[in-house]
């Protein structure tokens, strides 16, 4: 019950992320800033998610060091997140630019708290062999929001603003009221099996900084292929109508084999799954570019989001593995930063318009940057990042 209720809340939070993209240039315009600043605001809004993911990632192991319980504090922050995403399309006709920029700044900032704490209660509490599965239920629920937000982005067009706003805070405030419950029974389960017992010393540098590097890589050719290039291959062979039906393919593909992959990372463990998908992702975005038919591209497609499902849930797994004990909120906090460097560095691609100019080289780096990504983790998950298990 505790992944599922993981997975709800990071639905209701990526849907949150959806609306607030599908109205932000209505909602700045509103304010008095030109149009060809969103793109700018989008890439502020990421700068700041990547410092402070990992930021709230840090703090998220000393507060559960020091104070005991964490939940608490992830829920006033995320009250403060609800309150600060539901006042922008009421604040935006009337404010100036600087003050509806700074409330999407105090959005930015304390929406963090629910990406990388989560995870941090799961690495601290939940058994090992657990973990998988619950990093695999709670990122299922950012699948889902990926699949619906194609259609979701059709059926708000036209809507006054703050009744979305509205009504995907409150959503979101009130299934996170129920993080404290959750973090109370992580705290009894882990009770109920005993104490687990000290898991040798943390991970060695030079593996730490192999599986970051490897994590850039891969999520730089994620963002390159699903944002960039997928669009583009679809339209060589379909037409513009149908791309809402085709967009949510590689989605299809990450939810369907989601927790496959957190079954496989328990008993393969995550790096060498992490490896394993970079490898099948590469080859699925080769065939994509390959494709000579709609068939066989909407199968590349669904391979490589199945494939992403593996890196992404493992890659988090393999976090909490490579932090254990009382790093677990550094390591998923970087990882998640990593992730918005990546969007980061596409919305710089698309506001510099270098995806017209990039040709070949776009086509094929999601392919070569997944394969470099799959050598360094075979290279880490070969290696003894850790001391056997004390008895």
């Amino acid at each position: 019950m505790v992944g599922l209720y993981l997975g709800v809340v990071q639905f209701f939070f990526a849907l949150c992320w959806t609306v607030y993209v599908i109205y932000l240039p209505q909602l700045a315009a509103q304010a008095g800033i030109p149009r060809q600043w969103v793109i700018w605001i989008l890439m502020l809004d990421q700068l700041i998610f990547v410092l402070a993911d990992y930021a709230m990632g840090v703090a998220s192991d000393r507060i559960a060091r020091i104070i005991g319980r964490l939940g608490h504090v992830v829920l006033a922050v995320t009250l403060l997140s609800c309150a600060a995403f539901l006042a922008m399309p009421f604040v935006a006709p009337q404010a100036s630019p600087l003050v509806f920029l700074g409330i999407t700044v105090v959005w930015s900032i304390s929406s963090s708290a629910l990406r990388a704490p989560p995870l941090t209660l799961v690495g601290r509490h939940a058994a090992r062999p657990e973990q998988p599965w619950l990093v695999g239920l709670s990122l299922f629920g950012l699948g889902l929001a990926g699949a619906v937000g194609p259609y979701l982005a059709v059926q708000l067009r036209g809507i006054d603003p703050r009744w979305p706003f509205v009504l995907s805070s409150l959503a979101l405030a009130s299934t996170t009221l129920g993080i404290v419950a959750a973090e109370r029974a992580l705290v009894r389960r882990s009770a109920a099996v005993g104490a687990v017992p000290p898991r040798g010393r943390a991970a060695g540098l030079a593996s730490s900084a192999a599986y970051l590097v490897a994590a850039v890589f891969a999520a730089l050719a994620f963002q390159v292929h699903a944002s960039l290039n997928s669009a583009p291959l679809y339209l060589r062979l379909a037409s513009a109508e149908t791309m809402p039906m085709l967009a949510p393919v590689f989605w299809i593909g990450f939810n369907l084999c989601m927790l496959p992959a957190s079954l496989a990372s328990k008993r393969w463990g995550a790096l060498t799954v992490m490896a394993a998908s970079a490898f099948i992702a590469a080859t699925a975005a080769i065939a994509a570019q390959q494709a000579g038919g709609l068939q066989s591209l909407v199968g590349a497609q669904f391979i490589t989001g199945a494939a992403w499902a593996g890196l992404l849930m493992s890659g988090f797994a393999a976090a909490l593995d490579l932090g254990h004990t009382g790093r677990e909120g550094r390591y998923s906090g970087a990882l998640s930063s990593v992730l918005a460097f990546a969007a980061l560095v596409r919305m710089a691609v698309l506001a510099l318009e270098w995806q017209k100019t990039g040709g070949v080289m776009l086509q094929w780096l999601p392919s070569a940057a997944w394969l470099v990504a799959g050598a360094l983790l075979l290279v880490v998950s070969q290696r003894k990042v850790r001391a056997p298990d004390r008895p």
